[in-house]
């Protein structure tokens, strides 16, 4: 199947919901996202059940499409593959990323029976000093997400190994010790299943995730500057407190270290959620202006504009089969539009 064939089948399933339609929905009541360590033990025990439900369900995305996907997870694995060079470097990545986690969490509650909100994991209590990260809340192996895996060895002359690497082989512990990852690596999506792989990288983690990146980031003065250090560009080797998270958990070998499949570990969405929270800080501080400040490329690192303009409140959003098509104004405002949430604490 190829992956242009594959990647506008799920661009063009889902039916477009108008602006005008999404604006006169109401936010009365507004479930409240809350940091992991904050909730109780049972409550953290009711998100993973959630997840392991989902894990289980029957798929909506068709075989002709991608034969890889096993399971309602993966529908949104496979849309975030297909997607990958469209919503990384670009103006929508933090729109989009807020909607995909958003329907993610609508997912857990209206298919699962979740009656809570979408955790997120606030990585700066996690990294200082660079051994706090391993013992973080979140990868408790009874209420958490499990570890690390075991060491396996690497191309030292690589030069796209993570540095400070020390993991890279199954999970060993927690509810995702025998979680089947069926697609990647890379853009694979013909099926390839496997063990979920962790390959934690505390100096990375610490490098991008401490509290001065965040407040250098939350610093910036208008919407392109945030999400450029956001994202670390305008290289590809450079690193965020988006690339933080991800190559802090999967290095090298981990499916979080996949520019394409990493939705396959599912800390991918407490990452996100608090990447949207920092969002949400930076536009809280002047929301008259930042709640429609957007720009950025439409095409990937087309930060020159040479293939095309900047992203706009009108450019359009898709999670494929996952939901209805938005456009970035619907998104904008987590108390507006397609979106009824708010968080516990700004950053």
């Amino acid at each position: 199947m190829k992956t242009s064939l594959f990647l506008a089948s799920l661009l063009f399933v889902s039916t477009i919901a108008t602006p005008a339609a999404l604006s006169h929905r109401s936010c009365n009541k507004p479930i409240v996202r809350r940091e992991w360590r904050r909730l109780s033990a049972d409550e953290r025990l009711d998100y993973l059940t959630a997840v392991q439900c989902i894990l289980i369900k029957p798929p909506l995305t068709p075989t002709d499409v991608a034969p890889g996907v096993g399971a309602r997870y993966d529908d949104f694995v496979a849309t975030h593959i297909a997607q990958t060079f469209s919503i990384h470097y670009v103006g929508h990545f933090l729109p989009w990323h807020r909607y995909f986690t958003a329907v993610y969490e609508k997912a857990l509650r209206e298919e699962c029976g979740y009656t809570g909100a979408q955790p997120y994991w606030d990585w700066t209590l996690d990294v200082t000093p660079s051994s706090k990260f391993v013992q973080s809340p979140v990868w408790d192996p009874v209420t958490g997400f499990g570890g690390n895996g075991p060491f396996i060895e690497t191309d030292p002359s690589d030069p796209f190994s993570v540095p400070g690497r020390t993991g890279g082989g199954c999970v060993e512990d927690g509810p995702f010790q025998n979680m089947t990852v069926r697609m990647g690596p890379g853009a694979d999506v013909s099926g390839n299943p496997r063990c979920l792989s962790r390959d934690f990288s505390p100096y990375f983690a610490g490098r991008y995730l401490g509290k001065n990146v965040t407040d250098y980031t939350l610093s910036q003065s208008n919407f392109g500057w945030f999400t450029r250090v956001v994202e670390g560009a305008p290289s590809f080797d450079a690193s965020g407190i988006h690339g933080g998270g991800h190559f802090g958990v999967g290095g090298t070998l981990g499916e979080m270290g996949d520019l394409y499949n990493s939705p396959s570990d599912p800390i991918f969405y407490l990452h996100h959620a608090n990447l949207d929270r920092i969002w949400w800080s930076w536009q809280h501080e002047d929301p008259v202006q930042r709640l429609n400040d957007i720009s950025g490329p439409i095409f990937i690192m087309d930060y020159d504009n040479v293939q095309g303009g900047n992203v706009t409140l009108a450019s359009p959003l898709s999670v494929g089969v996952n939901a209805p098509d938005v456009v970035v104004g619907d998104v904008m405002n987590i108390r507006g539009g397609a979106l009824c949430y708010v968080y516990d604490r700004l950053h």
